[in-house]
């Protein structure tokens, strides 16, 4: 076998392989649009107020992992103290932070040590004080030595009351109505829902004031606006898909409501992993197919937290290395499911998805740009699969992008100025030509880093969303 036909298969793989992959983003683009339709109509004709009625509903206690978070984490418990929800608890974690995160919020929230009778269920660091609020009864906060967030987590989980629990990212802000919205699958199922996981906006560009939502807004740094279109595709294309048949292998860290019974069951977050979110709901979804029950998981399209993300390409570059070194710890350590026929759907559809797509895709990805690169310098008889590689590529991540922000304003519309609309449109065509090869790049590194056991994480400074 000469170069040439070597160079023309390895051409053609790549190409087959974008084509396997664009083939299933369409049939889940399909599935997605379906489902969002369905319930932006419910949500439309549907109140809510029925919900609002103690007896019926659930009571939350709302986690709140908190490492250096000083900017950002008074506002963020303002804006939980608005929610329109009968019964909860804030659980305040302050993981060990370097910054001032302990000292404002016992001076702003008027915080007293109080002695508490704890039951252990979940292994921690060691938890130093247990605060209660005075003018809030319902607002507590736990000091503990730093042991990351899933440990953080698992803290707030030993200190809860409530059967159900939602973790919630000290920088995010919650729509008003959110738990209501996220709540509704568990109660009308009868509890067979064990987790709800809500959807992920971007903050930075928002006018957020005392912990609420003023006014929705695009941010003007491209990286953000990049950010909101890739948020947008992730959660109105690939989770609503996969959650439809019960496949969904990710519910956010940064908004999501668990079964506490369940998440205990399955033993609590994973300490030292950079997943602790996925690899938590791939443990319940192993726990659901072993005890041979009928539970599920599920994601809501319409609740929606807004969250602070990188402005520079070097915290987002951190960012993105260490998302792909979690997934990559969660796929391996149940690597069991991976087509084994007692986990059903999960272990033939969602497992094989994640591994191929998701953890590999990015390498298949670069050697593609890699490729158009080389042909651009060569030239000659590759020119071609060049062109068939960057207008695969195109498909695969600009067009794609577009039909997420269609699918936005189509059913949501969180973004009422038709400019934002089309700025999104018009940053989705660029995406192939910068962003993406970004980003694949990053998650290149992210594996070198896997192949290195480089174990750093790289830290995200923030500045608050709210003013």
């Amino acid at each position: 076998m000469d170069l040439q036909t070597i160079i023309q298969l390895y051409a053609w793989g790549i190409a087959i392989y974008m084509i396997i992959v664009i083939t299933f983003y369409t049939v889940i683009l399909f599935f997605s649009t379906l489902q969002v339709r369905k319930q932006y109509r419910l949500n439309r004709t549907e109140p809510y107020e029925n919900y609002l009625d103690e007896s019926f509903t659930r009571p939350i206690s709302v986690i709140v992992p908190a490492y250096n978070e000083e900017a950002g984490v008074v506002q963020s418990v303002r804006s939980l103290l608005t929610i329109n929800y009968p019964e909860f608890e804030i659980i305040v974690v302050n993981d060990g932070s370097k910054d001032q995160t302990l000292t404002i919020m016992l001076e702003k929230y008027e915080m007293v040590k109080i002695d508490k009778v704890v039951r252990k269920q979940l292994q921690t660091e060691e938890v130093q004080a247990i605060y209660q609020s005075k003018i809030l009864p319902n607002l507590y906060m736990i000091d503990k030595k730093n042991g990351g967030k899933a440990d953080a987590l698992n803290a707030g989980l030993n200190v809860s009351h409530y059967p159900y629990f939602c973790s919630i990212d000290g920088d995010s802000v919650l729509e008003s109505d959110a738990f209501l919205k996220v709540m509704k699958p568990i109660i009308d199922s009868g509890e067979d829902v064990i987790a709800s996981g809500g959807s992920v906006r971007i903050a930075n560009g928002c006018d957020i004031r005392n912990g609420s939502l003023v006014k929705i807004g695009l941010s003007n740094a491209p990286i953000v606006v990049m950010q909101v279109i890739e948020y947008l595709r992730a959660f109105l294309m690939g989770r609503i898909g996969l959650s439809r048949h019960n496949l969904l292998l990710i519910i956010s860290g940064a908004f999501g409501v668990f079964s506490k019974h369940w998440v205990l069951e399955a033993g609590g977050y994973k300490r030292n992993t950079v997943g602790e979110d996925m690899e938590l709901v791939v443990r319940l979804h192993c726990l659901i197919k072993e005890k041979g029950l009928k539970k599920k998981i599920v994601y809501v399209p319409d609740p929606v937290c807004w969250t602070e993300v990188p402005e520079s390409f070097g915290v987002l570059r951190s960012q993105r290395r260490r998302w792909h070194k979690g997934l990559f710890e969660s796929l391996w350590s149940h690597r069991k499911v991976t087509f084994n026929p007692k986990y059903g759907a999960i272990g033939f559809v969602s497992f094989p998805y994640f591994w191929i797509v998701e953890f590999f895709g990015p390498i298949v990805e670069l050697s593609g740009y890699l490729f158009i690169l080389f042909t651009l310098f060569s030239g000659g008889v590759y020119i071609e699969f060049a062109i068939l590689l960057f207008l695969l590529s195109a498909l695969y991540g600009s067009v794609f992008s577009m039909a997420s922000v269609l699918l936005e304003e189509w059913s949501l519309r969180k973004y009422p100025k038709v400019s934002d609309i089309v700025k999104l449109f018009l940053f989705a065509l660029t995406e192939t030509l910068w962003y993406r090869p970004l980003t694949v790049l990053w998650r290149c590194e992210g594996i070198w880093q896997i192949i290195r056991r480089d174990h750093s994480w790289g830290e995200m400074k923030r500045k608050g969303v709210s003013k």
